[in-house]
């Protein structure tokens, strides 16, 4: 077995999710120590530090010969299901580039980048069109098999409309939007889908680089919603959270080339889906989600 020591307070987080489309998460989690070996052995790499985990998966630094690289294991979702292809199809243009890969067990080799450094302690209007220009970059035509953004919203503007908790305006806008931009011809490029603060890193060039991508095939203005719901608390209140949203994005969709009209009627679908999700972590993120509808709504 490897000596990665895995984080138990992860362990237990990952320990309680629900099945989803795969293993649970305490299945799953069993398997890790075996995965890793499996990719350790697999490409000769040696461990070269502490694991990182995010909230599906676990990122080993690792070497081969002298080559600083990174193991990374994925719980099986369909959300990640098509990461390895998203990141084939970028070629390092914009994104982590992938170095192999073996997608049915979740294990993805990767370009090691600069993990201590990412958006969140940069500016918020700079780091707003860092990301905008990396979503122009990642703007190429999805391949096939990437769910495309009518099938992939499908289930979950039905689930909204059973949840009592979701605000009736919001259901009934969302709904409308959904009708709207769904039921002409919507352009099918790569989306990243959650390219917040987090994911994006340094590269050993020094450039800002895009991670943990969950690929859609759509339009582009879906893509704007994490810029908005991450570091949340620095939008302010009232007056103030609907000019903070608004002038977010608006550079972010200058910097990503996006019509800002049709950047907000997508980021405003998005917002309605985000609070039906949002309904069942608590009320917290479901107040952050509404306000954000609001914002974006008025």
């Amino acid at each position: 077995m490897s000596d990665v020591v895995l984080p138990p307070v992860w362990v237990s987080r990952v320990s309680r999710y629900p099945p989803d489309g795969g293993p649970s998460g305490a299945d799953w989690v069993a398997t890790v120590p075996r995965l890793l070996d499996e990719g350790l052995a697999r490409w000769d790499l040696v461990v070269d530090g502490p694991p990182r985990t995010g909230w599906t998966a676990v990122v080993v630094p690792v070497r081969r010969g002298a080559r600083a690289l990174a193991l990374k294991v994925a719980w099986p979702h369909p959300e990640g299901e098509h990461e390895a292809l998203a990141l084939r199809t970028w070629g390092g243009s914009g994104a982590v580039r992938l170095v192999a890969a073996l997608p049915s067990d979740g294990l993805l080799l990767l370009e090691r980048l600069d993990a201590d450094a990412d958006l969140t302690g940069v500016w918020a209007d700079e780091a707003c069109e860092v990301v905008g220009g990396l979503l122009r970059r990642l703007q190429v035509p999805a391949p096939p098999p990437v769910p495309r953004i009518a099938e992939y919203l499908g289930p979950h503007l039905e689930r909204m409309e059973r949840r009592p908790a979701v605000p009736r305006r919001v259901v009934t806008r969302t709904l409308g939007l959904a009708r709207d931009l769904l039921g002409g011809e919507v352009p099918e490029l790569l989306l990243h889908t959650d390219l917040h603060y987090e994911n994006v890193l340094r590269s050993p060039s020094g450039e800002w680089t895009a991670i943990d991508p969950k690929p859609v095939a759509g339009h582009p203005g879906f893509d704007l919603w994490p810029v908005l719901r991450n570091r949340f608390d620095e939008l302010g209140s009232g007056a103030a959270l609907r000019w903070s949203v608004r002038n977010r994005l608006s550079l972010v969709a200058g910097a990503a080339g996006v019509d800002e009209d049709e950047a907000r009627a997508w980021t405003l679908l998005r917002a309605g889906v985000e609070t039906s999700w949002s309904s069942l972590e608590g009320e917290e993120s479901m107040t952050a989600c509404i306000a954000l509808h609001k914002a974006l709504a008025e």
